[in-house]
């Protein structure tokens, strides 16, 4: 059996590599080809194939150049020395914010579409995204857990439930309607009622005495005599 030769990187590779991302992410696999990805890329057939031998090591080099991308923003996840009331919101909304850019989606819908054609990469995208970040986020939860603020058998399960949660009316809409479909208002009130829905469940008893009392708070209205 012949091996395929391997990649060869010179310097138009990444100026190459742009332009096959570029039509992979709006045409996929199948529809891709490669007299668009050259035109592209603004290199002849000929120096396409010095770089990649065939289409298929191609769509894995961007596909991994996207996921390397997108695994990045997961680092983010720290421990932070604030009440969990007041960090959660905002590494809620920055997880869902990217879920639903266009980046996100871009990757998403890719990755889902090639995933009968490339199961290898498919993993990838699971194990190195989306399992990724339910990691990182489960480890800010056990520390929340041990700090007292939440209470947690199953760090996991309860990390999936928090991103499927947040994820609610706004990344179908931004799936089958577009990234701009969404505002920023939108993932700013599906998070906050993500997170207050998660905490009331998971929260301490003090937790869930604060959360309570922020519904609470009066809503303050002006007077003439002001």
């Amino acid at each position: 059996m012949q091996k395929t030769p391997p990649i060869t990187r010179g310097r138009k590779f990444a100026q190459v590599l742009d332009g096959a991302r570029k039509i992979f992410l709006r045409d996929g696999f199948e529809g891709a080809s490669v007299d668009d990805i050259a035109r592209e890329a603004g290199v002849s057939k000929a120096t396409l194939y010095s770089y990649f031998p065939d289409k298929r090591l191609m769509f894995i080099e961007v596909f991994r150049a996207e996921l390397s991308r997108e695994t990045h923003d997961s680092k983010a996840l720290v421990n932070i020395d604030l009440p969990v009331y007041q960090v959660l919101p905002f590494v809620v909304q920055m997880l869902t914010g990217h879920m639903v850019s266009e980046f996100g989606i871009r990757v998403y819908r890719l990755s889902a579409a090639e995933a009968e054609r490339f199961p290898a990469l498919a993993a990838e995208y699971y194990n190195f995204g989306p399992r990724d970040v339910q990691f990182k986020l489960s480890e800010f939860l056990e520390y929340c857990v041990q700090r007292g603020e939440l209470e947690i058998d199953d760090l996991a399960l309860a990390a999936d439930q928090l991103l499927q949660i947040s994820g609610t009316r706004v990344f179908d809409k931004a799936l089958f309607l577009g990234p701009a479909a969404v505002t920023d208002e939108e993932i700013k009130a599906v998070c906050a009622a993500s997170v207050r829905m998660f905490l009331l469940t998971y929260g301490s008893e003090a937790v869930r005495d604060h959360v309570r009392g922020q519904d609470a708070r009066p809503v303050r209205h002006s007077t003439a005599a002001e």
